[in-house]
């Protein structure tokens, strides 16, 4: 179960903690890529994967999150508060992964012209959720999210497979 984004107005906003706590008990894998309060009250249910920005990070933890370090200490912070698995997207400096077992992985971007980057972190978290279902790789979860979430930022709409398979040629060598 992919949750992501933020909660209208009309809606309460523990929705999400509503929706954990009703399959609690079942076995499904969450992913959540929500902002501050969103993503934090979803920690108690364990999310197998969550999607914090740098910028994110420094407002759930009140610092400013600068160096490579410190967006290792604060996701390791946040899986101690209950995630598994912290993907952290950094822009144009590409994304990092602390995973479950402690495992620090990174990913870069190519530097190529950004026409839009809405959907990108989107596309970010269906890349890896594909990559990972498809090989139980978290390294090869991580390119190809990169890659998804770089081919988003580099199209006027979503990504196209082509794109993507072209940016995962590159990036993996």
């Amino acid at each position: 179960l992919v949750i992501a984004g933020s909660v209208p107005k009309t809606m309460p906003d523990d929705i999400y903690e509503r929706m954990l706590e009703r399959i609690k008990h079942k076995k499904v894998r969450i992913v959540v890529d929500a902002t501050k309060k969103l993503l934090v009250n979803s920690l108690k249910y364990k999310p197998f994967l969550i999607k914090p920005n740098r910028q994110e990070l420094s407002e759930i933890f009140e610092v400013e999150v600068k160096t490579e370090d410190d967006i290792e200490k604060y996701a390791k912070e946040l899986q101690k508060m209950g995630a598994q698995n912290v993907l952290i997207s950094l822009g144009g400096e590409g994304a990092m992964l602390i995973d479950e077992f402690g495992n620090k992985h990174k990913a870069g971007v190519l530097k190529e012209k950004v026409i839009n980057t809405v959907g990108s972190g989107d596309s970010m978290v269906a890349g890896f959720v594909a990559g990972y279902l498809k090989t139980k790789d978290y390294k090869f979860a991580l390119k190809l999210a990169t890659a998804c979430g770089s081919a988003t930022a580099f199209s006027e709409g979503l990504c196209k497979q082509n794109e993507i398979s072209h940016i995962l040629e590159i990036i993996q060598g």
